[in-house]
């Protein structure tokens, strides 16, 4: 199922890849995070499925990585640790809007991801 952009203006998203062994343990734990929030929309994205989507400028050093938007706007990009706690704590402070991204978002990446997603709840 592809990611409904009239259903949430909150996006989270996981950017991992099929070889990552934490990534593939992780994604049970962001699922189980996902029924929590209903209100928002959480997807998951391969990079390397998706390269050619997500763009040359995508450059993830780390997995998990993860991001964080409100409409356009990213609030939260990067890397964290493969746990609950974490994401829910990183949305809502991004929902509090006591957070903004540190790290650079290469232009059209919430776009993009909004198209290749894979709605995980």
């Amino acid at each position: 199922m592809q990611f409904d952009p009239h259903r949430s203006d909150w996006l989270v998203a996981c950017l991992c890849a099929a070889w990552c062994g934490t990534c593939n343990e992780y994604r049970v734990v962001f699922e189980a995070v996902a029924k929590h929030h209903p209100d928002a929309r959480f997807v998951w994205v391969d990079i390397e499925d998706h390269a050619d989507a997500l763009g040359e400028e995508l450059d993830i050093e780390n997995f998990p990585t993860l991001l964080i938007a409100h409409g356009d706007a990213a609030r939260f990009f990067g890397v964290v640790l493969p746990h609950a706690g974490t994401i829910a704590r990183t949305l809502d402070a991004a929902r509090a809007a006591d957070l903004r991204s540190g790290v650079p978002v290469p232009g059209g990446l919430v776009a993009a991801v909004r198209a290749v997603g894979e709605v995980v709840a």
